[in-house]
């Protein structure tokens, strides 16, 4: 008897066991088929921008190497950030809770391993901008271990990544890093930027040896890269590598080339899904148009040889800082003595440094009216990537941080990329004491005020998470529904795939009733996300009691 009832309840067990185990099967399944329903588009997408220095030390058996004990003027020096960090805050959910899809990490590679001192103390290059060595990672940032941990995290997580590309100068000349042979760079003149010539075929500011990349003539390998490369035991490696790339690109041994295969290495190797490019305009066009197609063919060859990796059928993402663009210009940024279009074979997408200025001077419909006529007329196909604040603005939009909740709106809110600045969501301060330049911008993480600013976060987490569900959001049309109270709609519709939600700003408190008929069905039930009240449509409206001043309408 005991044993006819011990094999019952095992029979139960097992069944219960079967009936569980489908039931989470059929919630994976859904789940896997609402990511798949609504599309990764990088024109909407919401970027973080971090600087991996200084956003958070998950191993701090790294924090010095090279020798980089100088003392350093204030925020100049290494502060302990790593590529370990970052993987910490990608497992623990921050990025996903705030809606970001695609983390953009300030340059990785190995830079110079002295310090330079221009009048603001001893600097290293903790920001990434002054490379040594393009095939290798900075020590005190991680191994490359470390980033293909990162990447794969980020991409269980639905989060694309994006390394930062310089290929315009080396890192500065120093006592333990020499000048690369002059026929890799120049060093003179400086840049004058009152005219093409004088804007490309220059050095940027003192010591930053400019890359000669108009140049086709074949150059050797720099002495100091080869002995290095011989210290560390790789060289035949590296050299094999270079010999392959060349031969099956056929393209000339010119300096530029050589680290297009460098940086294109990161993708091959470890699937990271985008550049954005440093100091753009500073650099021939055509370089760019073939440092795309290297991108592409790299990403291609991830792809072939990592078919389970495949995110989805989006292309290699390049987006380039051409200092001073705005969205105004449309494809066309002006030298003075000659326009360049930029996008042309390219770039997918510019950095718009017109959105603070725009911010500051025009009410939310005439700014989000003007970037939706410009991006789906003179700008579509393409994208711009707009941000408030950044690493080497030093007039951002709210350097005070008295102005973080309208941050948030009118970053999230509006057409086009948003990138978030690391900080922006916590109130970083920007206003460092004892800084020179843009160190007071790059102070580390305010981790520890995060409890004080819990109801700023949220409502970060809010914006973000509704702009990272609906693409509509950042690249759908924009339609004025009532000009008092403000509300609007934005519809995208990209095969079979449609997005439809509504928004409303600075709301009164109190009843609204809301015309809805343009974007939702009578009867149809709909969700306020920001506040999470729940209506039904009845004759074309709905009707709202808001104690907030924003809603999020989006179909249940």
């Amino acid at each position: 008897m005991k044993k006819s009832i011990l094999l019952i309840a095992i029979a139960i067990l097992a069944f219960s066991c079967k009936t569980d185990k489908k039931a989470n099967l059929d919630i994976a399944e859904n789940q896997q088929k609402e990511v798949v329903k609504t599309p990764f588009v990088w024109e909407a997408a919401n970027v973080y921008f971090l600087l991996t220095d200084r956003f958070n030390n998950g191993d701090k058996t790294n924090d010095v190497n090279y020798g980089r004990t100088k003392e350093t003027g204030v925020l100049r020096g290494f502060e302990g950030g790593d590529l370990k960090g970052v993987t910490q805050k990608i497992e623990d959910g921050y990025f996903t809770n705030l809606g970001v899809n695609a983390i953009w990490m300030s340059p990785i590679v190995e830079q110079i391993h002295g310090a330079t001192d221009e009048g603001t103390g001893n600097t290293y290059g903790f920001h990434g901008y002054w490379t040594k060595d393009w095939t290798n990672i900075d020590a005190n940032l991680g191994t490359k271990q470390d980033l293909k941990q990162l990447v794969d995290a980020a991409h269980k997580k639905g989060i694309r990544v994006l390394l930062d590309a310089v290929i315009n100068h080396t890192g500065p000349v120093t006592e333990k890093d020499p000048v690369w042979p002059s026929d890799w760079v120049r060093t003179q003149p400086h840049c004058s930027y009152d005219n093409y010539d004088n804007t490309v075929t220059c050095t940027l500011v003192k010591n930053l040896p400019d890359i000669k990349t108009e140049s086709n003539d074949a150059v050797e390998l720099p002495p100091q890269l080869v002995q290095k490369w011989k210290d560390e035991g790789r060289y035949e490696e590296e050299v094999a590598e270079l010999e392959a790339f060349f031969k099956k690109t056929g393209y000339p041994r010119a300096p530029r080339f050589y680290i297009m295969k460098w940086l294109s290495d990161y993708i091959t190797d470890f699937g990271i899904d985008g550049y954005r490019v440093d100091t753009v305009k500073h650099t021939e066009e055509f370089v760019w148009q073939e440092f795309k197609d290297v991108c592409d063919n790299a990403f291609a060859e991830f792809k072939q040889n990592h078919p389970n990796k495949v995110l989805d059928a989006n292309n290699f993402y390049l987006v380039g800082e051409v200092y001073g663009y705005g969205i105004s210009s449309g494809t066309a940024y002006d030298f003075g003595d000659k326009k360049v279009n930029y996008f042309d074979d390219a770039f997918n997408g510019l950095i718009n440094f017109e959105f603070k200025w725009n911010a500051s001077q025009q009410s939310y419909e005439e700014q989000f009216n003007r970037y939706n006529t410009i991006l789906n007329n003179d700008l579509k196909g393409y994208g711009v990537l707009n941000y408030l604040t950044s690493h080497d603005d030093g007039q951002p939009f709210d350097k005070n941080r008295e102005k973080t909740y309208e941050t948030a709106t009118r970053l999230l809110l509006s057409p086009g990329a948003s990138q978030i600045y690391y900080g922006d969501e916590t109130a970083r301060d920007l206003t460092i004491e004892g800084t020179i330049g843009d160190a007071t911008l790059r102070s580390f993480m305010n981790w520890d005020e995060l409890p004080y600013q819990q109801d700023l976060l949220i409502h970060w987490q809010k914006l973000g998470q509704f702009r990272r569900h609906h693409p509509a959001v950042g690249a759908g049309q924009h339609a004025l529904i009532s000009e008092q109270p403000y509300i609007f709609s934005r519809s995208y519709t990209n095969n079979d795939f449609k997005d439809e939600v509504i928004i409303g700003i600075d709301l009164p408190k109190g009843e609204h009733t809301i015309n809805v008929s343009s974007v939702f069905k009578e009867g149809e039930q709909v969700k306020d996300f920001y506040s999470g009240a729940t209506y039904n449509v009845n004759n074309g409206t709905i009707t709202i009691e808001a104690d907030t001043n924003l809603i999020l309408i989006e179909k249940l």
